[in-house]
Order: structure tokens, then C-alpha cells, then sequence
């Protein structure tokens, strides 16, 4: 069964309590990384300037998002983001934990109207 390395449980742990269970159950079918969990304003910024968020009021800033990849992690490879994504996705609602992934910023499972793919990223809403 995968797990959770050292760099992974201590993002997880700087995460709502709801993306903590969420994230435990996930690691028990698919492996995976938590890369981020909260993140200051000053590195939120560095992000935006980058191209690499769309915003300074992420919910990185108060623990209410994490970003997270496949293990082991191959960035070219979309649709095992998407198939993680989708089954994090599936596990939240069997939970009731209610989230939006940035695969599908618009919950309605079309993976090709995003103005923006953040595949690795999900947050509570």
C-alpha cells in the first residue's frame, strides 16, 4: 500500500482537517504527493507573476487548498493528473467533502471548457 513520504505529510498537515481525512483515504488506492498545502502571500505572489495561478485570494493562503501529483510524478503525463484528479474527485463525495478540482473548475466533468488547468490542485468549497 502507498504512503505518505516525510515532505508530503508535513504539507498535509498545514491543510484543513477535511483535506487531511480526504488525502488519507486517498493514499490507500493511489499514490501520490502532497507538493503544497498553505502558502504565504509573498509565495502566492511569486506564483502569480510566474503564470502558475490566476490569483493573489487562493485558498492556499488560509490551508483550504493542497496541490498534489501523481507518484512518481511524470508532468507530461495529463491524463494520470486527470485520472487522480477525478478519483479525488469521487472519494470527496463519497466522504461529503465538498471540493473543486482544477481539472474542472466548473464541476460538470468537461475536461475541455477550463480557461485555466491547474491539474494537480484541489480545494474545499
Amino acid at each position: 500500500m502507498p504512503k505518505y513520504g516525510h515532505k508530503s505529510k508535513k504539507e498535509l498537515h498545514t491543510v484543513h482537517e477535511d483535506l487531511q481525512e480526504l488525502m488519507a483515504e486517498v493514499i490507500k488506492y493511489c499514490d501520490v504527493s502532497i507538493l503544497q498545502g498553505i502558502r504565504t502571500k509573498e509565495k502566492q505572489r511569486e506564483l502569480l507573476e510566474q503564470g502558475k495561478t490566476k490569483t493573489l485570494d487562493s485558498k492556499h493562503l488560509n490551508g483550504e487548498a493542497l496541490d498534489f501529483a501523481p507518484y512518481p510524478t511524470k508532468w507530461e503525463d495529463r491524463e494520470n493528473f486527470i485520472y487522480i484528479g477525478g478519483f479525488i474527485k469521487g472519494m470527496a463525495a463519497s466522504m461529503g467533502i465538498g471540493i473543486r478540482y482544477g481539472g474542472d473548475w466548473n464541476n460538470d466533468f468537461n475536461l475541455t471548457n477550463n480557461n485555466f488547468d491547474d491539474l494537480g490542485h484541489i480545494e474545499l468549497i
